[in-house]
């Protein structure tokens, strides 16, 4: 009977998660960079080009091609469909919220250890990039693979987690090229003082099994290159370093990790601020490394929100800690539980009625995206409220969690952070059902592609195109019947060899054109 309980409490603590992970509804992607990766992927199949990444017929040599790689095989395994190319990402997603599950045990012990996953899968930032068809959450889930075996490594005995520590870094290479030296430089405090397993062979037999993937590529792609592929990579390196349209202050980071690791940005820099002061090993994890990582990212010119995903799973073990301390403080307890009951649910209904009176009509959502956003919004609120001085410190603890829970799981299930791209899809599905369109070729004139929002038209166009052809110099390159996307071509014209055969507002500069 007792093992049949304590399955039950292993399958709820898988279940729970789903509606945080798993969107049942339709799918659309947006242009940068989930869906420039998703039409690479497509061209991988297309053309059977599994070695250099493509931009219509020329070569994009900024990147590697892992991420690429990961979308065409799961599609080529699981059908050419759009949940296809996002599984790669969820995987990664859930193997993340099972290592913080780990390290939570770890470094502190297995009571409560589900409550830190279920934070950062109700973080902003997290939740955002873990239903985008990006190389972010595989990179961070591998950061953080990376951190658990150094954790793990307790002596030279630990061969398994000394040979994982090696193979991270080369997976994550293969991921973001440079980035990796990031958080290697900032686990430097606490490697120091496990030093000796860098001294063993498996270490580095870890280190090139890691490495096996890049190297294979690098070795399959020289032939078509006038120079090593490493040489391009450092190019973008060096354009990164240097000032661009993603240069940042110094600051950036100051403002921007405690904005998207709402909700628990404040128990997030308590627990950090607690860590720092203790003696424990642990603080070389929870404090140091998160704070050398910001640090070493604001030196670094290009500065984005998802650099900072790969210490989410560090912010919300400190998170639980942050709440624990606040919950246990004879000084603060009184004044949290005050704010976090009254002051902040009051804010959360202030905000969902002006929403409701002011803006709901002004943005462009339907009814589904708008009952949903609102349920949500008054979820957090009135399961916050219920926290009263008199409850224990679980159940506060399960009261905190069910408000960004039920938050999270209704926006999900609206489509806003998955159908991202609702009325473009909906005017292709229309396209697509035309007549004159089904099962025929339609090619791009790349030539309308120019600018940053054509760009990212055409990227989501090409996408939801049936049946999609090559990039043409001119619409002059058409034969007789064949269809094309252009923004060439305006709709009264005096040159009657090409017909519009569709425009619309949302996909507007672009427009579906027959050569006649």
């Amino acid at each position: 009977m007792v093992n049949k309980i304590l399955k039950f409490i292993y399958l709820f603590k898988l279940f729970v998660f789903i509606p945080l992970i798993f969107y049942f509804g339709k799918r659309s992607y947006i242009a940068f960079d989930e869906g420039f990766y998703a039409l690479q992927a497509r061209w991988i199949l297309e053309k059977d080009n599994w070695t250099i990444p493509l931009w219509w017929d020329e070569y994009v040599l900024d990147r590697t091609i892992g991420l690429q790689f990961l979308i065409a095989k799961s599609q080529e395994l699981f059908g050419r469909n759009i949940f296809s190319a996002y599984l790669p990402t969820t995987v990664a997603s859930i193997l993340m919220l099972f290592t913080t599950y780990k390290l939570h045990e770890e470094l502190f012990n297995k009571k409560y250890a589900i409550i830190s996953p279920l934070i950062l899968a109700t973080t902003y930032l997290w939740f955002d990039y873990s239903h985008l068809a990006t190389q972010d959450i595989i990179y961070s889930c591998l950061v953080t693979i990376g951190v658990l075996a150094l954790v793990k490594i307790k002596s030279k005995k630990n061969k398994f987690y000394i040979l994982l520590f090696g193979i991270w870094i080369g997976l994550a290479f293969m991921m973001k090229t440079f980035l990796v030296f990031v958080p290697l430089l900032s686990l430097i405090p606490y490697i120091f003082f496990k030093k000796k397993f860098l001294f063993i062979k498996v270490f580095w037999l870890g280190l090139l099994i890691g490495f096996i993937p890049f190297l294979f590529w690098t070795f399959s792609i020289d032939p078509y290159l006038d120079k090593n592929i490493i040489f391009y990579l450092v190019e973008k390196f060096n354009f990164l370093s240097s000032k661009n349209t993603f240069t940042n202050p110094f600051y950036y980071y100051f403002w921007n990790v405690p904005v998207t690791f709402l909700p628990w940005s404040f128990f997030a820099i308590i627990g950090l601020t607690y860590n720092i002061s203790q003696s424990k090993e642990n603080k070389y994890i929870l404090a140091f490394f998160p704070l050398i990582l910001v640090a070493t990212l604001s030196i670094f010119s290009t500065k984005t929100p998802y650099y900072t995903l790969q210490i989410s799973s560090i912010f919300s073990l400190n998170t639980y800690i942050g709440i624990k301390y606040l919950f246990n403080s004879y000084k603060y307890a009184r004044f949290f539980i005050f704010m976090i009951s009254k002051i902040i649910p009051l804010f959360i209904f202030a905000l969902t009625f002006t929403y409701y009176f002011f803006f709901k009509d002004s943005i462009n959502f339907n009814t589904k995206e708008n009952t949903f956003i609102i349920l949500g919004l008054l979820s957090f609120g009135l399961s916050w409220s219920f926290i009263k001085n008199k409850n224990s410190f679980k159940e506060s603890l399960i009261t905190l969690i069910i408000g960004p829970y039920l938050f999270t799981s209704l926006i999900l299930q609206s489509g806003l952070f998955t159908d991202r791209s609702r009325e473009l899809r909906e005017k292709m599905e229309y396209v697509s059902s035309l007549d004159l369109v089904k099962n025929q070729t339609i090619m791009v004139d790349k030539k309308g592609i120019n600018n940053p929002q054509s760009q990212s038209k055409i990227i989501r166009i090409s996408l939801l195109t049936p049946k999609l052809g090559r990039g043409l110099e001119s619409i002059n390159q058409l034969n007789k019947s064949e269809l094309a996307w252009t923004t060439d071509l305006k709709t009264k014209n005096n040159d009657n060899s090409f017909k519009v055969i569709y425009e619309n507002d949302v996909l507007n500069p672009w427009k579906l054109i027959l050569k006649k």
